[in-house]
């Protein structure tokens, strides 16, 4: 018998992360099972709180393992996230959210390793965009056809990586111009910012409202890399 295969995720209590727990596979898993899938999702400092704390629950809630990574933070570390509101202004308020744990150490990320990539929004993406190897990782994705979930601000990653030209986008509308600029198609969001896009690989949306439809179309897209995984093992 193999070997037990060990991995580390975050214990969800209350909407937040608090430390790191081993989960232990003690047989191996079928090519097309979730949890043989494994999900990368970028993040820094003043993250959206929801646009990271819904996908990592969702995603760990079917089985996959997620690890959360942040340039520069090892495992063990945290980023702080911020909450992003809308509450009657002429945009959204921010206010200090929670600690999120970070369970991958950022030096040992190798983007071939993942079936799938997460980016939330919120403050992080302004910088993380600026970092040369966010960028190659990112395009490793888009150059896999592997599946990319991207909301809100995190649409600036996918701006500064040059993956969207030519492609349907939705983000949160005051990137709109950036996008535009990018040579991606804009698709207006809902009036509630509740909806998704879906173009080839690549499920974006306007902001955390979107939670629910942005994670049903990017759990689609998974889904059918299980089916063609488990096509190639047939052939």
């Amino acid at each position: 018998m193999p070997s037990p295969a060990l991995f580390r995720t975050g214990d969800a209590i209350a909407g937040f992360i608090t430390r790191p727990r081993l989960i232990t596979n003690h047989s191996p898993l079928p090519p097309a099972h979730p949890m043989s899938q494994r999900i990368l999702m970028l993040v820094g400092d003043f993250v959206e709180d929801y646009e990271a704390m819904f996908p990592l629950q969702a995603l760990v809630m079917t089985g996959r393992r997620v690890d959360v990574a942040c340039p520069g933070k090892k495992a063990g570390d945290h980023v702080v996230t911020a909450i992003h509101d809308f509450e009657g202004h002429q945009t959204y308020s921010e206010k200090r959210g929670h600690n999120l744990a970070i369970n991958a150490d950022w030096d040992a990320v190798d983007p071939q390793d993942y079936d799938g990539l997460v980016i939330p929004g919120g403050r992080s993406p302004e910088y993380l965009q600026l970092d040369p190897r966010v960028l190659e990782i990112v395009r490793h994705f888009f150059e896999a056809n592997k599946p990319v979930a991207a909301t809100c601000h995190g649409a600036m990653i996918l701006t500064g990586a040059d993956v969207v030209r030519g492609r349907r986008c939705q983000a949160y509308p005051s990137l709109q111009p950036e996008l535009v600029r990018a040579g991606a198609l804009w698709e207006t969001p809902s009036a509630g910012l509740d909806s998704a896009c879906v173009d080839g690989n690549l499920a974006t949306a306007p902001a955390w409202p979107a939670n629910p439809a942005w994670m049903r179309q990017f759990l689609r897209l998974l889904e059918g890399g299980l089916q063609d995984r488990a096509a190639a093992e047939l052939a």
